[in-house]
């Protein structure tokens, strides 16, 4: 129990007062008792809860008349604030008898005599002493009823569940919808539920008459009777696997099986429980699936899954294993459906399918279609490189006779990429894509073959690829920039003007000239993109020429423009607008067009190089020679400058000049002038070449005999050195 705390007055404040020394009488007590008390409070808050029973004791102490019986209720509230211990109560009396009086003898309203103090302690000491022991005893005689009520209920309540439980059981055991069986350690089968008889076809004489140990079927996995010996050994409590069984009329009963070892009170292994779960049709239904899922639905040939899953394989290592692969890819495909229609190409497919695995019947050997009209024939063996190329040459001959559709015949033709090395040495994809890129290397060859895998080729296209996708964004990043290569006048050697070319500054592979990257934007289309922007720097850095050298005449800019930009319906307002916001005159422009790209080109092309010529924009053949156009030709193109190709004019490099080239360089040189045309020719390197050209009347020149590409300000330096 406890006691009230009692207001202190003002006076208890004061150092030393009544209220101060009552304090340190509750901190010595609780010091004293704190160590032998089971309680979650902290000394401290222990204090705090000693002080309303010291200010009781001192309350008793001075009450008149005198009454020790009170003090019970303090030793009883010890006891309900689990100070049960007796060192707990032996130095709460100690404390009492030595301090009480000392500290709170003065508190009263009359001072106590010393021998009237001393009695009153003692008789404060008995009274707390019993109240101590009968508290103690209380609750000691409830704590013991309450622990024999409750095991007597818990008895109670383990004989019911026990009595509950084995009901259940016998419940579950006959009605559960999971096969249960119990047998004896040497394997005889004791009791089996009537689930268990169902499964395996009803007869339970059937299911009796085995032991555990006979039920072994060729698909067991590895470990299922080593589990089992450990388990009747005691040295395993359970395990689950997956098992088939033999019913009584011969098919195959699947089951997930958990055997459970049941022990005797003593610990000893007694019994085993086994736990069967049908699991036969969903097993059928997942092979159903896993079929589906692993083959073609149209030709029924393994899909790019299953072929992976295989090749994979075939890569792990195994000594003196080899693979060999051939990757097919029908040649015009694609205008067979379009023309006859996909039910057509399907049936094609399909054909060609059936082809395919009369070629793979080998042990080791099989066919997969990847998808579309992309087929694979994966052989493997210690032989494969004689046999990769057999293998592939069946294919070809097999796809050579033509194929009866709709009453036409139809010509079947195929590429086919063969990669070939020990197991072991690559990753599935990197196999499948060195045969791709193989595959389009002999379709690029004309088709209607086979080609060898090479790695300098994969690395090249995996390069080419590599810039193809980087392509889109450099542009966005400002890893384009321009080079300049004077063209010189031939006659007094001064610079007449440059020819733009734009450089790609790759992060990984360095500078890289148009030759690399040109091809590939005009295959994405960048080369719109690309070609504005180079066409709108070249005439800025020509407007910015001009304002330097105001005297030597305007420096003309050359910006070559590719068959994709010819055809953009944009191309004449596009430039139009660059040389309107640049300032610069149409004439110091010359935009330069292949004579490939020329060759047949009907009035829509030329229509937008002719609004060009007549706003006084020059345009210029470039790598004329090469096309084999008729010459007759020039007289309907809007052009005003013949660029002769280098392969012209490499035959003057030596001494004394190839004369044919000389007459053929003369020869163009003639015709153009007739046609009112100029003459720039490209590639000069020596000055025995630029003098043979001087005299044959060649206008102006470009090549490394003048200077190489450079940055812009290196043509203002050749500015200076002519005026010098």
């Amino acid at each position: 129990m406890s006691i009230p705390a009692q207001a202190s007055g003002a006076p208890d404040a004061e150092p030393d007062g009544p209220e101060d020394r009552l304090r340190r009488f509750a901190t010595i007590w609780s010091r004293a008792i704190f160590p032998s008390t089971a309680t979650s409070m902290t000394r401290p808050e222990f204090e705090e809860h000693l002080l309303p029973l010291a200010r009781e004791l001192s309350r008793i102490l001075h009450a008149r008349p005198f009454d020790a019986a009170p003090a019970q209720r303090v030793g009883a509230a010890l006891v309900a604030a689990h100070c049960t211990d007796p060192d707990a109560l032996s130095s709460t009396l100690g404390v009492v008898d030595s301090y009480l009086v000392l500290y709170c003898g003065g508190n009263g309203p009359v001072a106590l005599s010393t021998e009237d103090s001393r009695a009153r302690c003692a008789r404060i000491q008995h009274a707390l002493a019993g109240g101590f022991t009968q508290a103690l005893r209380e609750r000691t005689l409830a704590e013991q009823e309450a622990i024999a009520r409750s095991a007597l209920a818990a008895r109670s309540q383990a004989e019911q569940a026990l009595h509950a439980t084995e009901e259940r059981f016998r419940a579950v055991f006959k009605d559960a919808a999971i096969g249960i069986g119990i047998a004896d350690l040497d394997g005889n089968i004791l009791e089996i539920n009537d689930t268990l008889t169902r499964m395996f076809g009803g007869l339970e004489n059937h299911v009796r008459s085995h032991k555990l140990n006979e039920w072994v079927h060729p698909e067991d996995s590895p470990h299922v009777w080593k589990y089992y010996d450990e388990l009747v050994r005691g040295e395993r409590e359970h395990y689950s696997v997956e098992k088939p069984y033999y019913r009584n009329d011969g098919t195959v009963l699947w089951t997930n099986l958990t055997v459970s070892l049941l022990r005797d009170p003593q610990g000893r292994p007694e019994y085993q429980l086994a736990l069967m779960e049908d699991t036969t049709e969903r097993r059928l239904l997942n092979l159903r699936l896993r079929y589906e899922a692993t083959h073609d639905a149209l030709t029924g040939l393994p899909n790019r899954t299953l072929f992976f899953e295989r090749l994979e394989k075939a890569l792990a290592f195994r000594e003196d294993m080899r693979f060999g692969l051939c990757y097919l890819d029908l040649d015009g495909f694609k205008a067979i459906n379009d023309s006859l229609g996909h039910a057509a190409g399907d049936r094609l497919l399909v054909e060609v399918a059936d082809r395919l695995q009369s070629c793979a019947t080998a042990p080791g050997e099989m066919v997969a279609r990847l998808g579309g009209d992309e087929f694979v024939a994966l052989t493997t063996g210690p032989r494969t490189q004689e046999e990769v190329h057999e293998l592939a040459g069946r294919i070809l001959s097999a796809l050579a006779t033509p194929v009866r559709l709709d009453g036409r015949e139809l010509t079947v033709r195929g590429s086919v990429g063969v990669v070939e090395g020990p197991s072991g040495s690559r990753t599935a994809a990197d196999v499948l894509r060195s045969a791709d890129i193989t595959m389009y290397r002999a379709k690029a060859a004309g088709g209607n073959r086979f080609a060898l895998a090479d790695a300098a080729a994969d690395a090249r296209a995996i390069t080419r690829h590599g810039l193809t996708t980087a392509l889109p964004t450099a542009l966005d990043r400002g890893e384009f920039f321009i080079e300049y290569q004077p063209l010189v006048h031939l006659g007094d050697g001064t610079v007449h003007g440059a020819e733009a070319l734009v450089r790609w500054c790759h992060p990984q592979h360095g500078v890289l000239g148009p030759d690399r990257f040109i091809p590939l934007a005009e295959h994405t289309g960048l080369i719109v993109p690309l070609g504005r922007w180079v066409l709108e720097e070249s005439v800025r850095q020509a407007n910015f020429w001009q304002e330097r050298h105001t005297d030597g005449g305007p420096l003309r800019i050359n910006v070559n423009l590719s068959p994709t930009q010819l055809h953009h319906p944009g191309l004449v307002a596009e430039t139009v607008d660059v040389l309107e916001r640049s300032g610069l005159e149409p004439g110091a422009l010359c935009l330069e067009v292949t004579e490939s790209a020329l060759i047949g080109a009907d009035d829509d092309l030329l229509k937008p190089l002719r609004q060009l010529a007549e706003m006084g924009v020059d345009i210029a053949l470039d790598d004329f020679g090469t096309g084999y156009s008729n010459l007759a030709n020039l007289r309907r193109l809007p052009v005003s400058v013949l660029k002769l190709d280098r392969s012209f004019t490499q035959g003057m490099q030596q001494h004394p000049a190839d004369p044919v080239d000389l007459k053929i360089v003369e020869g163009i040189v003639a015709l153009a002038h007739s046609l009112d045309l100029a003459v720039t020719v490209e590639g000069v390197e020596t000055g025995a070449q630029a003098e043979q050209l001087r005299r044959i009347g060649c206008d102006t020149a470009q090549g490394w005999y003048y200077a190489r590409p450079g940055a812009p300000d290196r043509i203002h330096s050749l500015l200076l050195a002519d005026a010098v």
